[in-house]
């Protein structure tokens, strides 16, 4: 398995979550990328983090959003960002996150995050409608899909965790 830089930048170019990964593997879903438990990243330029818990990472190749899904315990089973289609080039994945998220929790619940954040960075970062629109639909479809446990949301996760965990 080859090692992938993950690194996500805000819609202006500045630096987010970066990290190391490990490539697993390819299939209907996209690409697929693991890190095991204590990988180390950075959001931006803050001081760097500890991953606790073990996760895989997909990267559909042609929409706006990726997804994590985590080994228990933690709290969020799936979280998924809304994200400019992922882009994979010499040794990186990157994207641009769009600051809405959607999560399903350990007990079922699926969750829209980071609205207020979503429409702050409208304004602050003039995005343009095309960009908003995308990244409202792209929501909408996460929130059901995970809902509903369809597509990659429906345990086609769990060989590839077992990679890492």
């Amino acid at each position: 398995m080859s090692e992938v830089r993950i690194v996500y930048r805000k819609y202006g170019g500045a630096l987010h979550w970066h990290h190391f990964a490990r490539l697993l593997g390819e299939d209907e879903h996209g690409v697929w990328a693991g890190f095991p438990a204590r990988t180390v990243a950075q959001r931006g330029h803050e001081p760097e983090t500890v991953f606790e818990i073990p996760s895989v990472m997909l990267f559909p190749r042609d929409s706006w959003w990726t997804a994590s899904f985590n080994a228990p315990p933690h709290k969020a089973e799936i979280y998924c960002d809304i994200t400019t289609v992922p882009v994979r080039r010499d040794g990186r994945i990157t994207m641009a996150d769009l600051d809405l998220d959607v999560l399903r929790v350990r007990d079922g619940r699926v969750l829209l995050d980071d609205e207020d954040e979503f429409a702050e960075h409208q304004v602050r970062y003039a995005y343009p409608q095309e960009i908003i629109s995308q990244a409202e639909r792209s929501a909408a479809w996460l929130m059901e899909a995970v809902t509903e446990r369809t597509g990659p949301f429906d345990g086609a996760h769990d060989r590839w965790l077992s990679l890492v965990t």
